[in-house]
């Protein structure tokens, strides 16, 4: 056992009596100046006097737990941080380290054993887990260097004062909530505690009362401060806002980014490891703007380099290698670990990465099987080994937002209980499936990809207990009538998600709703008519519009505008899936894809046509007609598919470039908003002469209409909203001959922009959808079809018959794509890499191939998401049994096609 000499002390504790009176420490029951903690921080410490001893602190974010941390550090205490909420944390951390003494909130010091039986190095100071929640004994090992250097490193790049303030938004068990402690106590600056979260009145209250000038929070935390009405807040005094524990969406960060110079505060977006003592590198934030997807630079002191691994060469990409200070000792999965020096001198993080031109860094890839969900870094293969053990077959995946396990021989329930216990995840994260055989690939290996795509066979809770039990992770027959959100110990974690799915269970969202008891809550659900159904807006403006176009060609009434209608569906659906679905390098080839949705269909029924009658000239075969000519009487009826085309042909040159790639994905809103502006300019002639007369309804220029439903799913906020509703009230009703065409197109449009579903009959929505997803094809077969039918039988009989056809169309188009696919895969069944692209093919959604509609349970999910692969039309019949989306309620049908689903339809000439 060493001497206490022998250590030397961190400046982190022992320079508390500095600061005097500053404000140190915030509670409930009052405050502590600087002067009052390290006086409290000394005496507690005495407690220590025999020696150096390994102790365990339950920390929490209250003055007493806090002291005790601090005292333990004071005394040289080597100390393993863990969480307050985690009784079989503590219960492994005995087993694993046999611990000298503990603190708990509710016991105090509890000495269990007069000396210590450990040998402790003298540069150990404190131990905290690698793997978050996940259960492993495995701690990294944190010098008194680490915790002084990544303090100092902090309270460098963000300017920290004595006279800030930070709050308390993280547990101080995590590294990110404990780094920001230690930087400030450095800086003598104060601390805001409390456990009420960022949509709590109360949290704010404490925040504005005394000055709070920081906040700081993982990606997850940003959707709660958004249903708290943050951008809204007067906070005069927040002077920076940090993020960490996880990738947050770039549009995110450039929307806070954009919010704070707005606001006078800035946000700082940071990057690191439990390894590393928290921070490795901040994004600074006058280029979060512009470069919203990078990290940023090393933090001061510290460095970055790029190791070659798994095929890249190390030049400009590679894994991700930091050196500094603050890296750890090493690791530690064993009491003898403990007497162990400096093991390592660069920590390897496991990280692919890129340094862009701008001297940034971006992280692109991961080397293992870690995910980060909300924050917790969660080990996949610890989950599988630990269910193993348990006499449990299982794979996990994730992404973000959710961990799915795959199990053959356990209860999908208690498994799912089981693994929110140890990894402290929020129950409703967790998806567990029971398959027959765990997915595998061709070769053998785990097919991740196939364990993700289970997530969406999750059942939905019926009633607002089942709901808590799934959300909260408690067993449902735990849970009383009388219970509620607050006495079931939801946190801010299950706030947003709880919230969303009792108002779509409820039918609306009580005010106060966490306060009230599942009774009350029961009371408050609005009946639901079970012949009732949900469908998407676009869904049933696709289906009525095209309707109404093959009515008016009949014809059986005048109601012009529909095709304009779907061009502004078409822009909208290709901005919700294209442009949010696919990288930049991917761009080009999904918007191809979607061209190919449209231009194959069409170009193959043409073809047929042209080779049998006098219909079509050669320029339709090219869909080019409108632009080229002969304009005969039928070879001009083709004009919205013509222009669908070019203009999905024009975006993919558009987006082959990546500067207007980024400056798309810079400006989501603005991107299109513009486009929009510049469409109007031309077609009205602003400030110039109209290259075009104002009744050339069904040329080029009408793509404006196409980026007016873009910049509605652009549309974020309710202002955003109310400009493009501007655009098309004062554009729309004045752009035909007749007002009356520009209303109905209007209203169109607002539906689109404000209405995101209605509920009607089952049979309306089943056939809604049917229609909808036909549509591309009634389109194409109904000029063929009526002439002779509404000769013979009548208009209404001309009507249905054109719908049946183009039905049938789709139909066997889908029945030949889905042979031709089978045979390809039997060709290639042999070939490891061709079987890999097939099976990557399964699991890729096809944009344009058609819509996702809602499926049944027992269906192949895999199969499930590739349209052009399926029976599609049977999907459609089965959408009314079950939604692909745990977030939405069974009843409810949602597209997913974009312009490819979207059909070619005309108003007639």
């Amino acid at each position: 056992m060493r001497n206490l000499t022998d250590v030397r002390p961190s400046r982190i504790v022992h320079g508390l009596a500095g600061y005097g009176e500053n404000l140190a420490l915030a509670h409930s029951s009052g405050t502590l100046s600087y002067a009052e903690l390290a006086a409290a921080v000394v005496q507690e410490a005495a407690r220590f006097a025999g020696g150096r001893r390994l102790v365990v602190v339950s920390i929490t974010n209250e003055p007493d737990s806090i002291i005790a941390y601090l005292a333990a550090l004071w005394a040289a205490q080597p100390v393993i941080l863990i969480s307050p909420d985690s009784p079989d944390s503590l219960e492994r951390i005995l087993r694993a380290y046999d611990p000298d003494s503990v603190y708990t909130a509710q016991s105090g010091w509890v000495d269990r054993r007069a000396a210590s039986i450990h040998e402790l190095h003298p540069d150990l100071a404190l131990l905290l887990s690698t793997s978050g929640s996940t259960g492993s004994p495995k701690l990294v090992r944190l010098s008194y260097d680490n915790l002084d250097a990544n303090a100092d490193s902090i309270a460098e790049y963000l300017a920290i004062r004595s006279s800030d303030r930070a709050v308390t938004t993280l547990p101080l068990n995590y590294c990110y909530g404990l780094s920001v402690l230690h930087s400030y106590l450095l800086r003598g600056a104060g601390l805001l505690l409390t456990d009420d979260s960022v949509t709590e009145p109360r949290f704010w209250d404490i925040f504005r009362r005394h000055g709070g000038t920081s906040l700081a929070g993982v990606p997850y935390t940003f959707e709660l401060l958004e249903r708290a009405g943050f951008p809204d807040m007067e906070l005069p005094t927040l002077r920076y806002v940090t993020q960490a524990g996880g990738r947050m969406d770039p549009a995110l960060v450039r929307k806070y980014s954009l919010l704070g110079r707005q606001q006078g505060w800035e946000l700082v977006v940071m990057y690191g490891q439990t390894e590393a003592t928290a921070r490795m590198a901040y994004l600074p934030p006058s280029r979060a703007v512009e470069h919203p997807h990078a990290i940023g630079v090393p933090i001061p002191g510290g460095a970055f380099t790029l190791a070659e691994c798994d095929g890249f060469d190390g030049h400009e990409t590679g894994e991700l290698v930091y050196t500094g200070p603050n890296v750890m000792l090493g690791y530690a999965q064993h009491p003898s670990d403990l007497s162990r020096g400096r093991d390592i001198d660069e920590l390897r993080t496991g990280d692919i990465a890129r340094r862009t031109m701008e001297g940034l860094y971006e992280i692109v890839g991961r080397r293992s099987r870690f995910a980060k969900i909300f924050g917790l870094r969660i080990d996949l293969h610890h989950i599988e080994a630990t269910l193993r053990e348990e006499g449990v077959a299982a794979l996990a995946a994730a992404n973000d937002e959710h961990l799915v396990v795959a199990v053959t021989n356990g209860a999908a329930e208690r498994v799912r209980q089981r693994v929110a216990s140890f990894t402290k995840l929020p129950g409703w994260t967790i998806t567990v499936a029971n398959v027959t055989e765990l997915p595998r690939l061709e070769n053998g290996k785990p097919n991740y990809p196939a364990v993700l795509a289970l997530r969406s066979d999750t059942p939905q809770a019926s009633n607002v207990a089942d709901l808590f039990s799934s959300v909260l992770n408690i067993p449902r027959g735990t849970i009383t009538p009388n219970d509620s959100f607050t006495t079931l110990g939801g946190n801010s974690l299950s706030y947003v998600t709880m919230s969303v799915r009792l108002e779509k269970l409820l039918g609306s969202l009580p005010r106060n709703w966490h306060e009230l008891s599942i009774a009350q809550l029961e009371t408050a659900m609005r009946p639901r008519s079970s012949w009732l159904r949900t469908v998407e807006t676009p869904i049933l403006l696709r289906a009525v519009a095209i309707i109404a176009i093959v009515g008016v060609h009949v014809p059986l009434w005048k109601f012009l505008g529909g095709a304009h209608i779907l061009l502004a569906v078409a822009g909208y659906m290709f901005a919700r899936f294209t442009l949010s679905g696919s990288s930049i390098q991917g761009r080009g080839g999904a918007i191809l894809k979607a061209l190919g949705g449209v231009a194959v269909p069409s170009v193959a029924w043409i073809a047929a046509v042209y080779m049998a009658t006098d219909w079509y000239e050669v320029s339709n075969l090219f869909l080019v007609n409108k632009l080229v000519g002969p304009h005969t009487r039928t070879s001009g009826v083709l004009w919205f598919i013509e222009i669908l085309a070019l203009i999905l042909v024009s975006a993919a040159v558009l987006f082959s470039f990546p500067a207007v790639a980024r400056l798309q994905r810079r400006y989501p809103f603005g991107f299109p908003v513009a486009l929009t502006v510049v469409g109007i300019a031309f077609r009205y002639g602003l400030p110039w002469d109209p290259i075009a007369p104002k009744d050339a309804v069904y040329l080029p220029l009408t793509f404006w209409v196409f980026t007016l439903g873009w910049a509605g799913w652009a549309a974020r906020t309710w202002q955003e909203r109310v400009f493009v509703t501007t655009l098309a009230v004062v554009f729309l009703p004045t752009y035909f001959d007749g007002t009356r065409r520009g209303i109905l197109v209007l209203a169109g449009v607002l539906l689109l922009l404000w209405v995101r579903s209605v509920r009607l009959p089952a049979p309306v929505v089943w056939g809604a959808a049917l229609v909808a997803h036909s549509s591309l094809y009634i389109y194409l077969t109904h000029w063929q079809v009526f002439p002779f039918v509404r000769d013979e039988f009548g208009k209404w009989t001309a009507l249905v018959a054109s719908i049946v056809i183009g039905i049938a169309y789709h139909r066997a188009g889908s029945w030949a794509l889905r042979q031709a696919l089978r045979q390809f895969r039997t060709v290639t069944k042999t070939t490891p890499r061709a079987t890999q692209l097939t099976q990557a093919h399964r699991t890729t959604k096809s944009a344009y191939g058609g819509a996702k509609v809602t499926a049944p349970e027992t269906e192949d999910t895999m199969d499930r998401e590739v349209p052009d692969d399926l029976d599609e039309q049977q999907k459609i019949f089965d959408a009314a049994k079950g939604s692909t989306d745990p977030e939405q309620p069974k009843e409810h049908v949602s597209e997913e096609g974009a312009v490819g689903g979207t059909p070619g339809t005309t108003d007639g000439q």
